[in-house]
C-alpha cells in the first residue's frame, strides 16, 4: 500500500489539505502534462488562459492565469518554486490575483503504483496535491472543489491519451 506523508509547520491561521487522484496512465505521460507550468489549462478546466509574465517555464517563472467566468476570481498570479523531474514534484505559490487565497502554496507529486498494489493491475500514477496557507475554510474549500476537479480532469486527459 502506498503511504504519503506531509507534515508542514503550521501557524495559527494556516491549514493543509490533501487531495489524491488515481490515474490509469504511466507516470511519464502524466508528468509530461503536469510539469507544463506554462500550459495548466490542458487539465485545469477552470483556467481560460495562462500568460507567462516572467521566466522561461523553469523555477522562478511567474504566470498569470485568467479564470473562466463564474468563478470567485478572475485572475491568479503564481510563481514556480520547485520543479524536480526526477522526483516528479512541482511546487508553486500564489503571489497575487483577485481571490481570497493568501500565502497559498501547492505541492504536487506523482508516484507510480505497482500493479500488485492496486486492483486491476496495469501501470497507474497517483497524483497528490497538498496546498497550505490562507484560512482553513478557504484552503479546504479550494482543495476539495477546484483541485479535486482539476485532478479528475487530469486523469481523464491522461487516460484518453494513454
Amino acid at each position: 500500500m502506498l503511504r504519503l506523508y506531509h507534515s508542514p509547520t503550521l501557524f495559527p491561521n494556516q491549514c493543509t489539505s490533501r487531495v489524491v487522484q488515481l490515474v490509469h496512465a504511466p507516470l511519464p505521460l502524466v508528468w509530461s502534462i503536469v510539469r507544463r507550468f506554462d500550459y495548466p489549462q490542458v487539465y485545469k478546466q477552470f483556467v481560460k488562459t495562462c500568460i507567462i509574465r516572467d521566466g522561461d517555464g523553469g523555477v522562478g517563472t511567474i504566470r498569470e492565469l485568467l479564470v473562466v467566468t463564474g468563478m470567485p476570481a478572475n485572475t491568479s498570479v503564481e510563481r514556480l518554486d520547485r520543479l524536480d523531474d526526477d522526483a516528479h514534484l512541482m511546487v508553486f505559490t500564489i503571489i497575487g490575483g483577485d481571490h481570497q487565497l493568501l500565502n497559498y502554496r501547492s505541492t504536487t507529486t506523482l508516484h507510480e503504483v505497482a500493479a500488485e498494489e492496486e486492483e486491476g493491475g496495469g501501470r497507474k500514477t497517483v497524483v497528490v496535491d497538498v496546498p497550505s496557507g490562507s484560512s482553513k475554510e478557504d484552503t479546504v474549500l479550494f482543495a476539495d472543489t477546484i483541485i479535486k476537479c482539476n485532478l479528475k480532469w487530469l486523469a481523464c486527459v491522461a487516460e484518453t491519451i494513454h
